[in-house]
């Protein structure tokens, strides 16, 4: 396969890797605290694990045996990185304000 070939390849990869990614994190740690966590916490965790499963892609490709070396390092830190991510979620999960509880609405009984 020509080398332009592979290149298009893993760009289709890493570009449906991060639509995966954001996919399956709303789905799993829910859409509500997604949306309450910052962008600056989505968006480096959500790219570096769409870049090492396309390097993980890469090492398993170029090398002869598929689990080598650099297979299993970029599994490691996939494995990081996902720790990283239930991590943050767990945080704005614990984090969040409920206002729901807190109405005006509610009367209060004099005797």
């Amino acid at each position: 396969m020509p080398p332009y070939w592979s290149r298009l390849a893993f760009v289709t990869e890493f570009l449906v890797a991060l639509i995966a990614i954001l996919e399956v994190w709303s789905e799993v740690g829910g859409q509500n605290h997604l949306d309450l966590m910052p962008w600056y916490a989505k968006l480096p965790l959500t790219l570096g694990l769409a870049l090492v499963t396309v390097l993980g892609t890469m090492a398993a490709v170029s090398h002869e045996r598929v689990w080598n070396a650099k297979t299993i390092a970029c599994l490691l830190l996939a494995l990081l990185l996902a720790g990283a991510m239930s991590a943050a979620t767990y945080y704005v999960h614990v984090h969040e304000n409920d206002d729901s509880g807190d109405s005006d609405d509610t009367v209060a009984l004099i005797r």
